[in-house]
């Protein structure tokens, strides 16, 4: 399965729909769509994870990059990771709670909540545990 990034805009936010699988070989894109995103001067950054089925560790580097970097230029990431989904929820949501890091970013159900002001994000729990 290849990856696809789609941009979109929702108010202040930059919107990247990822699609997918996110490995060694894609993740790369992601990474560069979102120093793409901050050289334009976006500093409210969305990625929608629903769609990817798969990712490894170097997706979640760039997730942790692109936390990084929107954190170095005051600026917003939040990610979009259901909770359902196809077969027990969203991968990436499983590999970050499994590898600990979850709790590192803020967390939404879809993109409605991910791009209003006030919305809090969705609490850390353990989609492993819930299983």
């Amino acid at each position: 399965m290849t990856l696809k990034v789609k941009d979109a805009e929702r108010g202040d936010w930059a919107v990247l729909r990822v699609s997918g699988e996110m490995d060694l070989v894609t993740s790369p894109v992601v990474r560069q769509r979102v120093h793409d995103a901050v050289a334009d001067g976006r500093r409210s950054l969305v990625l929608d994870l629903a769609d990817v089925r798969f990712c490894d560790s170097s997706g979640v580097g760039v997730l942790i990059a692109a936390r990084r970097l929107m954190r170095s230029c005051q600026g917003r990431l939040r990610l979009i990771l259901p909770a359902q989904g196809a077969v027990d929820g969203s991968h990436v949501n499983r590999v970050l709670a499994a590898l600990g890091v979850r709790r590192l970013f803020d967390i939404y159900p879809d993109l409605a909540a991910a791009t209003h002001e006030n919305a809090a994000p969705v609490a850390g729990t353990d989609p492993i545990s819930a299983a």
